[in-house]
């Protein structure tokens, strides 16, 4: 018998170290927004969805739409919020969700004044807790340009393995040249071979 993705029950929000996890909810538009015009000469060469920067109202409705999103369990994206003083971070989440293994992957951006300061590591390992225990997840991905050096950084940090290069697997959305595709994977701490992932959280 299919799943039914929204009987799956579980929080919309969790902590790590310095961050709150949380699904967008209405009215989080404008920081996401800000974040997103400090951040998007590094955004757009990376991500697919980032083709053209959204203007205030646009960031409004996606911010919006992800919250009814995570609810109905059809993507569950996260926003990454700083305890000290509550300034977004940046956004992750799980995507592209097969509900019935169940497997996940993990997509993730970061405000460019704060890269390089382990806060997506963080996430990311996080999240990997959080799709195993909570979400009964047996298997959660990365994937990425593999060109993007910083991206693989993280999953290697994180402890995920790099299971295969995905040659000529799409095309860049800007330019339109050929891609590889790097996958990484983690599977749950009792079966992995040895266990190695998710570490602490820095």
């Amino acid at each position: 018998m299919n799943p039914v993705p929204i009987l799956y029950d579980f929080p919309s929000e969790f902590a790590s170290d310095r961050l709150y996890l949380r699904a967008p909810r209405p009215g989080e538009g404008e920081a996401v927004n800000g974040a997103l015009r400090e951040s998007w000469a590094a955004v757009s060469q990376w991500l697919p969805w980032a083709v053209k920067m959204p203007d205030l109202a646009e960031s409004e409705a996606w911010a919006r739409q992800a919250a009814a999103n995570f609810l109905m369990r059809a993507d569950l994206v996260l926003l990454l919020w700083r305890k000290s003083d509550g300034l977004l971070v940046g956004g992750s989440g799980m995507h592209r969700i097969n509900w019935e293994l169940p497997a996940v992957e993990i997509g993730y951006w970061v405000r460019t004044s704060l890269s390089g300061q382990g806060y997506i590591t963080e996430a990311v390992s996080a999240i990997t807790r959080f799709a195993f225990d909570a979400v009964g997840a047996q298997r959660v991905e990365i994937r990425c340009d593999a060109a993007n050096e910083r991206s693989a950084a993280v999953a290697r940090r994180a402890g995920f393995t790099l299971e295969g290069t995905l040659h000529n697997h799409t095309r860049h959305h800007l330019t339109g040249e050929l891609r590889d595709t790097l996958v990484f994977a983690c599977l749950p701490p009792l079966t992995q071979k040895p266990a190695k992932c998710p570490p602490t959280d820095r």
